[in-house]
């Protein structure tokens, strides 16, 4: 990725150095500068004509958010005379309609909050004052005692960032935020910073020629190496994967992890202030000798299978099918490429009103459709896609175009979402509830109606992914990564049993994505890169984790690396510097999800006999029990040499019943409800063997409540329970026992009579089945 940049010289505008810029809703660019004029660009980089002369010079402006769907008509001006000014739209021109006194020396910066009930200037003084729209002032914020050059709101809409001298101050302007916090960032004076309201990491530039990488809490993730001059600003893309650094004669594209995409030098001398499009797709620069420095993201690149896409220009994508060797190019001669997305056979490209959805062997002929506003987010999955707008939060499509459900919930805030935090299946909608980042709330994507529950946690969740297997919606899984860096694992749907909520999978996780095709889920974790086959074996038999899972020495990813594609068995993961480093898992594994997908149980066993590996042994006995296949089963735990379970399977297999095996089985996954169950479910019911079932799991009271429901075996259920409380010498206390015990004689050789009896019917009844199937 990198920037096309053209620079609008100061012949074509102004004619001293331009201050401050700002675009609004419609892509028309505002800039200012010391000449006091108040000019209009094109989203091409063309002068639209001039909108006001101004009495003062200008430091800054700050265009009024819009509210809904209205467009705003409206902007604040800092200005040097210690004054902020309102100003209005007037057709083609601008009026200034009130001009507020704020500080002593000049009006450094003014910026609105995120809903404009509130502005915010920084001045020379070393003030900041909060106002109301209207230009009343509220407060001040504080008093730094040195000139505030740079300050931003926080994503909270009520936490500000300020610079003082070499110090980034956080405060909350209503005492309602995050606690106040300061740190020494910088070794020289800091002229510029930003705070994403994404990814929520800050970024900081200053007179030592560096900029830095912070998160919330002060943290430095990342310094550059020293720049040839001074930073005089910085700013991040609306979508939070990437932010651009201005310096003299220099625009620098960087990664939110601090690594550089592309350096430009564009004859503007320092770049006073940048700013982007609310689509992230453009950038305009205040050059300091008075020009205007326009820059379009191309070369931005997609890779699926043997597929490559390249956005080579703003209007044109250029398709590579390595396989053959082919080139394809698409053209969009209306608008520029907003948006784009690759897998699953197809490629969605969005413009800011239309989106063309390609298929890879059909090139010519892609579905169109209108869109109700510009995307800022497309993610695929098999069968459907979806969008995300700041409008109409996110959408579900099919691959004909036709829009399929709209899920949504109170205060979706659809502005805070990301790839990261919206995750998409075949059958679910994940979101990441932003007013509760402990909650996930899932959505059925056919209908958008929200499922019987949501996925929550205990601590703020920062990343949510989906497996994308063709697997029914029980088994649909969702990953998470909270704020400490621990990697869980929970079901979607709450499952029967004992285990219902999230299973803490592995600690101090970088990253982690989900493969495309099978349920194999990758993480880089500690300096190591960890694959787990089946992480569904937590949810069957938690023991055989370590059969299941593969370590292997992550040192040469380097530190904090970003899994960024897992394909089939080809994992590519990004490092610190934007290197791209690919490895790989063993390709047996795929082959074993596609053999147990179409239930090719032998070759399962002789691919594994072949290939010797514990972990694909692993894998095999965890899928069989699953899928209640015994036979397999037993020869995979025999390989592990578990002799305690390959005992189990052996008992289940003799017992005469399909019920009665499929409930041991659901016993064997730790799920005593699903197992009872499925004996009371059976026609006709298996009421002894749940009633025995909850005896061994010495749940008396649920055993006595079936025996006197089912008004059979009360007195095994009596006899088992004084032979326990013998065997402890303890006299029985409970008064429903004691009841029963009065009016119940305890005979065993009737008991085992009873039991005998129970074994033969259930025997016969299985015989008569077996019959009546051949």
């Amino acid at each position: 990725m990198k920037l096309d940049v053209t620079v609008a010289a100061p012949t074509d505008g102004h004619t001293e150095m331009c201050t401050a810029l700002s675009w609004v809703s419609s892509n028309e660019l505002f800039t200012c500068s010391d000449d006091k004029q108040l000019l209009r660009w094109t989203q091409e980089g063309e002068l639209g004509g001039k909108m006001a002369d101004t009495e003062g010079f200008i430091t800054s402006i700050s265009w009024f958010p819009d509210v809904g769907k209205r467009s705003a008509n409206m902007f604040a001006c800092a200005c040097t005379d210690g004054t902020w000014r309102i100003w209005t739209l007037q057709g083609q021109n601008a009026r200034e309609e009130k001009k507020i006194p704020a500080h002593t020396g000049a009006v450094i910066s003014v910026k609105w909050n995120w809903d404009g009930s509130a502005l915010i200037s920084a001045g020379e003084d070393g003030e900041l004052k909060v106002w109301s729209r209207s230009g009343n002032l509220r407060s001040s914020l504080c008093s730094a005692g040195t000139a505030v050059y740079c300050f931003v709101w926080g994503p909270d809409n009520d936490t500000v960032l300020y610079t003082a001298g070499k110090t980034l101050n956080m405060k909350s302007h209503q005492g309602t935020g995050r606690k106040a916090l300061s740190w020494n960032a910088h070794d020289g004076i800091i002229m510029c910073c930003d705070w994403n309201r994404i990814n929520d990491l800050i970024v900081s530039g200053g007179e030592d020629c560096i900029y830095k990488v912070w998160d919330a809490y002060g943290r430095q993730l990342f310094q550059s190496q020293p720049n040839a001059s001074v930073i005089t600003s910085i700013s991040w893309c609306p979508n939070g994967e990437c932010f651009a650094v201005g310096a003299f004669n220099s625009l620098r594209l960087c990664d939110k992890t601090g690594w550089s995409y592309s350096r430009e030098q564009p004859q503007s001398g320092s770049i006073m202030e940048i700013a982007w499009t609310s689509d992230g797709t453009q950038l305009a620069g205040a050059g300091g000798n008075g020009s205007v420095v326009f820059a379009q993201l191309v070369q931005r690149k997609l890779e699926w299978e043997n597929f490559e896409v390249t956005l080579i220009e703003p209007k044109l994508i250029n398709v590579q099918d390595a396989s053959i060797d082919q080139y394809e190019r698409l053209e969009f001669p209306r608008e520029r490429v907003v948006e784009m997305a690759l897998g699953w056979g197809h490629l969605v490209v969005a413009t800011a009103t239309q989106c063309f959805i390609y298929g890879v062997n059909n090139w010519n002929t892609p579905h169109i459709f209108d869109l109700r506003a510009t995307p800022s987010l497309i993610s695929l999955a098999d069968g459907y896609f979806l969008t995300m707008d700041p409008t109409h939060g996110v959408i579900i499509y099919n691959y004909e175009g036709r829009q399929v459900s709209n899920p949504r919930f109170n205060n979706l805030q659809p502005e805070f979402l990301n790839r990261h935090t919206v995750a998409l299946s075949k059958d679910v909608v994940a979101i990441l509830d932003r007013t509760d980042s402990k909650t996930v709330r899932c959505f059925d994507v056919a209908t958008g109606k929200a499922l019987s529950t949501n996925v929550t946690h205990k601590t703020e969740i920062v990343q949510i992914a989906l497996n994308q297997s063709d697997v029914p919606l029980s088994e649909r899984r969702l990953a998470l990564i909270d704020r400490n860096r621990d990697l869980y694992l929970t079901p979607v749907v709450p499952q029967p049993g004992i285990f219902r909520g999230v299973y803490k999978l592995q600690t101090q996780v970088d990253s982690m994505a989900w493969n495309d095709s099978s349920d194999m889920l990758a993480a880089i974790a500690d300096g190591r890169m960890i694959c787990w086959y089946y992480p569904n074996v937590v949810f069957v038999d938690r023991d055989l984790l370590p059969s299941t899972t593969i370590e292997k020495d992550g040192s040469e990813f380097g530190k904090v690396p970003q899994v960024s594609t897992f394909y089939g068995s080809r994992l590519t993961v990004r490092k610190a510097d934007g290197a791209l480093v690919t490895t790989s898992v063993s390709c047996y594994a795929s082959m074993l999800y596609r053999y147990i997908g179409e239930s090719r149980w032998e070759e399962s066993v002789r691919l594994c006999r072949f290939v010797k590996d514990d972990k694909l042994w692993g894998c095999l006995a965890v899928m069989s029990i699953q899928n209640r296949k015994l036979e397999t089963a037993e020869i995979a735990l025999a390989a592990l040499t578990e002799v305690d379970k390959l005992e189990f399977i052996l008992h289940i297999k003799n017992i005469p019943s399909e019920e009665g095996r499929n409930a041991e089985l659901a016993l064997y996954r730790r799920c005593p409800d699903e197992a009872e169950g499925i004996l009371l479910q059976a026609r006709p019911p298996l009421t002894y063997r749940a009633i025995k079932m909850n005896i061994r799991l010495f749940r008396w009271g649920r055993a006595l409540e079936l025996a006197v429901k089912s008004r059979s075996h009360v007195d095994t259920v009596l006899g088992y329970r004084q032979k326990y409380l013998d065997q402890f010498g303890k006299k029985e206390t409970d008064k429903r026992f004691l009841q029963y015990a009065e009016s119940v004689e305890i005979d065993w050789e009737a008991i085992q009579a009873k039991k005998q009896q129970e074994k033969d019917d259930e025997r016969a009844r299985s015989g008569n089945l077996s019959s009546s199937g051949k």
